[in-house]
């Protein structure tokens, strides 16, 4: 299977074909309804290998009913029309669009485009990574446009933003709709408690991609959650104690060609810890 069609291929197979991939899957109404404020979803690039309507079933299938999709499922270089069009789709089979990303943002013509895709798919997160000297133009983009920009980590060799502080003291004297989309795994594997950060950074925390690791170090790789050595109970405690009113959102890395039933599993986990407290 080739994720990776054309744009018109794309197009031709996302509003009609979600819909009814969607109608064969767990239906979104009868998603398990989730204690406390926050709400648990899909990184769509968990389902990276599989088409737009395959990830819209899968993340059915697991019970969740948020998805933040990434560009092989919703194009950067697509028109307004064609972003609006599959972003409806989405919406019409159940799921709540919420995000987008990651997002890279190198120049200034990307920091405007992501702002205008974020625009046509009616978005209320853009996950995105500017470079530094960006910054002052995403400032005035959220205060144009209202949509958040939560600036993801990625761990040990990451140039910009290795870890939440990072991005925090980047980002502290900015629009308070800059924060973070704290990514717990590489956060654990360049040594620092995820917990502990969520606490530090809370009030510019706007998202979280879950998952674990198999290790507190770059090593680390993507395990089920549960099997790794991020403590999740403590996480989940400390979000409901803060009053997290944001998203979960799973990103699943191991199995790309096969991640559902892993995807599943850490879901599932998720779910027995929050029912536990």
């Amino acid at each position: 299977m080739n994720p990776y069609a054309s744009r018109r291929q794309f197009f031709r197979t996302s509003g009609a074909a979600v819909l009814t991939g969607c109608l064969t899957s767990v239906s979104a109404g009868q998603a398990k309804p989730q204690k406390g404020s926050f709400s648990l979803g899909m990184a769509s690039y968990t389902f990276r290998k599989f088409t737009l309507e395959q990830a819209v079933a899968m993340t059915q299938t697991v019970g969740v009913q948020k998805i933040c999709l990434k560009s092989m499922h919703l194009p950067l270089e697509a028109t307004a029309t064609e972003v609006k069009t599959a972003a409806e789709s989405v919406r019409r089979a159940g799921l709540d669009l919420y995000g987008a990303g990651v997002i890279y943002m190198a120049n200034e013509e990307q920091v405007h485009q992501a702002f205008a895709y974020a625009q046509a798919a009616a978005l209320k997160i853009i996950v995105g990574v500017p470079d530094y000297g960006l910054l002052a133009l995403c400032d005035h983009k959220v205060r144009e446009t209202g949509i958040i920009l939560a600036i993801h980590n990625h761990g040990p060799g990451d140039q910009r933003y290795p870890s939440p502080a990072d991005v925090y003291e980047r980002v502290k004297k900015l629009d308070r709709r800059i924060g973070l989309c704290m990514d717990i795994g590489h956060t654990m594997r360049i040594g620092q408690d995820p917990a502990e950060a969520a606490k530090k950074y809370f009030d510019r925390l706007y998202d979280i991609h879950i998952k674990d690791v198999s290790a507190p170090s770059k090593e680390g790789r993507t395990v089920e959650i549960g099997r790794g050595v991020i403590d999740i109970p403590r996480l989940i405690k400390i979000l409901t104690k803060m009053n997290y009113q944001g998203v979960l959102a799973l990103e699943y890395e191991k199995s790309e060609n096969d991640p559902l039933p892993g995807a599943a599993e850490s879901i599932g986990y998720v779910r027995g810890v929050i029912d536990a407290l």
